[in-house]
């Protein structure tokens, strides 16, 4: 074991070394190399043109309270924001992602790219359209923040112009987002308009039908009505029986002559008739509203009553929730509210943003080390393998000269 540790470290001591010599042997070239990259880098940042960062931060702009006060679309759809601020992607895309989708969109790119004619200052000629817009995207950053804002950044050569590019940036987001919005609130507006209209004419039909039935049975308020008839035929009946046992008792005690007998049965009579009037035709006449409803009829005339009056109710709760949906779409369609407000206004940049020289160097450093390492080890690599086998790397390095650089330069003469 202790045989085999010690195989193990010899043998990554002795291929550390050999690193290390290698390293050594070729210092010359390596430090050259590493050197001159990264002076190369570094010069390259210094010529590179100078470019200043504006800055404008802007946040949501709140919904007026007079919009909140109407139950309409807003309150139908302030479910599916929440819940995406709750939690992100599952009630789609917040306002700070769909401004950076609106921003990055061609139109607005587009819109900046005429303003400020930057097909010329980017000195872009070929291809102006595409090569122009990847330019443009390249110097802007957009970044939403944890807090709920949107830091838009603008790179420009000159101070003053990319402070106006940033400003326009803003306005053409106003803009477009309040196309957007207007778009759709009149198609939105356009549906609920047609399901309005639609409410008020089965509302009117509801109620001509209520109105028809009223009139053809001559009721009011059927189930007052209805309660109405029960108690008054209660009484009638009641009222009737009373005066059947007292026209029996008149008839032993007085004799069937008698003249207050025979004005018992009268009245008795009259409460039978009564009776039955109430049983089949009601209290009113022809022109007349019924106050007491027939009984033989009460079941057929509650069902449709409730039937059609069921209809009435119905139509008059679709039109309580549409008629706030119709005035907030009207609202909504001509609504010209910026969708953000300007938390900073970009400031004239005072110094350069980029390039960074420092970062230039270090990246030239980074980038020259490894790639310096990467041709020293392969150098030696190559003069070791030349070392054991001489006549086949030479026929090997032959080979290549003449099947890929012969190819090539072949190619140029052509």
């Amino acid at each position: 074991m202790n045989q085999s540790q010690s195989s193990d470290r010899k043998s990554f001591g002795e291929t550390l070394l050999d690193l290390v010599e290698i390293i050594t042997k070729r210092s010359r070239f390596f430090v050259w190399f590493v050197v001159t990259i990264t002076l190369g880098a570094v010069v390259l940042a210094l010529i590179t043109p100078k470019q200043y960062k504006a800055i404008a931060t802007v946040v949501p702009a709140e919904t007026p309270q007079y919009l909140n006060l109407l139950s309409g679309l807003s309150g139908l759809l302030g479910t599916s924001s929440t819940l995406s601020r709750i939690a992100p992607g599952i009630g789609g895309p917040t306002d700070l992602e769909r401004y950076v989708g609106i921003l990055t969109s061609e139109t607005a790119l587009m819109r900046v790219i005429t303003e400020f004619n930057l097909t010329n200052v980017y000195e872009i000629t070929k291809y102006p359209r595409e090569k122009t817009m990847k330019e443009l995207l390249s110097n802007v950053n957009l970044e939403t923040t944890y807090e709920g804002n949107l830091r838009i950044e603008v790179f420009d050569e000159e101070p003053t112009r990319a402070v106006e590019m940033a400003n326009y940036f803003v306005a053409v987001l106003n803009d477009i987002n309040t196309d957007l919005h207007m778009q759709n609130a009149r198609g939105s507006k356009g549906f609920i308009e047609e399901r309005y209209k639609q409410n008020l004419a089965d509302l009117d039909a509801a109620q001509d039908s209520m109105r028809a039935f009223q009139e053809l049975y001559r009721v009011l308020a059927l189930p007052e009505q209805l309660e109405a008839s029960i108690k008054a035929g209660a009484e009638i009946y009641a009222a009737m029986y009373q005066a059947e046992i007292e026209l029996d008792i008149a008839r032993r005690t007085l004799g069937i002559e008698h003249p207050s007998v025979e004005a018992k049965r009268i009245q008795v009579e009259e409460m039978k008739r009564r009776w039955r009037q109430l049983n089949t035709q009601g209290t009113g006449s022809k022109d007349e509203m019924n106050v007491i409803v027939p009984f033989n009829k009460a079941p057929e005339l509650g069902s449709e009553y409730i039937r059609r009056f069921r209809d009435v109710e119905i139509q008059y709760r679709i039109l309580q929730f549409l008629a706030p949906l119709y005035e907030q779409a009207k609202v909504e369609e001509n609504r010209n509210i910026p969708s953000v407000v300007v938390l900073d206004y970009p400031a004239l940049p005072e110094r350069k943003a980029r390039p960074k020289i420092a970062l230039y160097g270090l990246v030239g450093l980074v980038a020259s080390v490894t790639i310096g390492l990467l041709l020293v080890f392969s150098w030696e690599g190559l003069d070791r393998l030349r070392g054991m086998a001489p006549a086949r790397v030479d026929g090997l390095v032959s080979s290549i000269r003449r099947d890929w650089f012969g190819l090539l330069f072949r190619r140029k003469r052509r």
